[in-house]
């Protein structure tokens, strides 16, 4: 078990904290090992107040990534309050327009949203979007993503309409602002896209999901990962539009791709083939389903294990196109 920053010698910390100790922290964070940051994460924040003070920047990043790191282990109550802290501290000390300030408030409305308390994350994206704009402006990165969140704790609080006008500001703005082809303004598109289609606004939906595809290729390239999500999101869309065609034509391009990209037993492999199976069995090509779940069934078994969820869902499918 990882002792802490309590054990290592007193050199280590005087005059200042040695950068061996934040990256030691930062390690077991990038790793998910969520147990052992909380306890790394404990004894450096103690430690950190006791010999350098509450409001030593070392004390202040050790409240934070303590704070992130209860959220990642599903204590959301303790991330909420430790978050809470931080957010106030960065008021008193630093001011309501300091970048830190900023990124304490977004931590904050990002824990709420979690632990499934939309109201209280969508209170503190409001401010902190009207925050970010009065201060950086419209254009800043933090205004804009602020934006993003905001539209989203919409979304996850029901209130459908307010989500869908803060995504076409947003959209709008970010055209104004920074240009089509910017990869902001392509993100926001996409969510525009994608709260249309959550709406059941299919007519809406498709259009925006055609842009951002196109979009995505002339900038990013048809093999990047932004690009190949794009595709199956249209795809979808067309599915539940009730296009089969046109969705089996973009499965197909989905599954060449991340086969040529990522090889047969990537999971995004692998669902682009059962996404594929189930397209074609709406459009009644059962002929062709049941060999590709078979395939699939099979390569999910190797590659991910007989009790993967994947695995689980295709071989249902299978079940489920055999008995038909």
């Amino acid at each position: 078990m990882h002792r802490g920053p309590q054990a290592q010698p007193g050199v280590l910390w005087k005059p200042e904290p040695h950068p061996v100790l934040l990256r030691s922290g930062l390690s077991l964070d990038a790793d998910g090992l969520a147990g052992s940051a909380i306890t790394y994460w404990e004894a450096m924040l103690v430690t950190s107040t006791r010999l350098l003070g509450d409001e030593h920047a070392n004390a202040v990043t050790a409240r934070d990534r303590l704070a992130a790191a209860y959220e990642s282990a599903g204590r959301s109550g303790e991330a909420i309050a430790m978050f809470s802290t931080a957010l106030a501290d960065r008021e008193r000390n630093q001011g309501l327009g300091h970048p830190d300030t900023f990124a304490a408030r977004g931590s904050l409305a990002h824990a709420y949203a979690s632990a499934g308390r939309p109201a209280e994350a969508v209170a503190l994206y409001e401010q902190l979007a009207a925050d970010a704009g009065r201060h950086l402006g419209p254009a800043h990165p933090v205004t804009l993503d602020a934006r993003a969140s905001l539209a989203g704790a919409y979304q996850a609080a029901a209130r459908g309409e307010e989500a869908l006008t803060t995504y076409r500001m947003l959209l709008a703005d970010a055209e104004r602002l920074l240009g089509a082809r910017h990869q902001d303004t392509i993100t926001a598109r996409a969510n525009l896209a994608f709260a249309y289609r959550s709406a059941g606004q299919l007519r809406e939906a498709i259009p925006a999901y055609e842009r951002t595809l196109a979009e995505r290729e002339r900038v990013q390239g048809p093999d990047h990962a932004d690009t190949r999500s794009a595709r199956v999101n249209l795809a979808t869309a067309y599915q539940q539009a009730g296009r089969l065609g046109d969705a089996i034509y973009h499965y197909e391009q989905a599954l060449a791709d991340s086969e040529r990209m990522l090889g047969p037993g990537d999971v995004e492999t692998l669902t682009a083939r059962s996404s594929l199976a189930a397209a074609r069995f709406a459009d009644g090509r059962l002929a062709e389903v049941i060999p590709l779940l078979q395939r699939t069934l099979a390569d999910s078994e190797r590659y991910l294990g007989a009790d993967h969820p994947l695995t689980r869902t295709v071989r249902d499918n299978l079940e489920a196109a055999t008995r038909s």
